[in-house]
């Protein structure tokens, strides 16, 4: 059997294809990763401003609830005009 003189050419150009199928999937890997953590990320940040959103919102209605109950606590009696005076110095 004949060795191929192009034998070193043929093995180093599968071996550069190697690689670069190697590079390309490193790289293919690295991008979803990166994609899946800027979601999370992302997921994270909407979670906060959502829990915000619902804490304010849940103190506005408790104040807002607070301030009723002490209306309606009060009895119309206690709400009478007064007559003010002037105060001469």
């Amino acid at each position: 059997m004949l060795l191929n003189p192009f034998y070193p050419f043929t093995f180093l150009k599968i071996s550069s294809l190697k690689a670069t199928i190697v590079f390309l999937s490193i790289l293919l890997i690295k991008a979803n990763l990166l994609r899946l953590k800027g979601g999370l990320i992302g997921g994270l940040f909407a979670v906060i401003l959502i829990s915000g959103i619902l804490a304010s919102s849940t103190v506005a209605l408790g104040s807002l609830f607070y301030a009723y109950r002490l209306k309606k606590k009060s009895n119309p009696d206690d709400n009478q005009m007064q007559d003010l005076e002037t105060v001469n110095v």
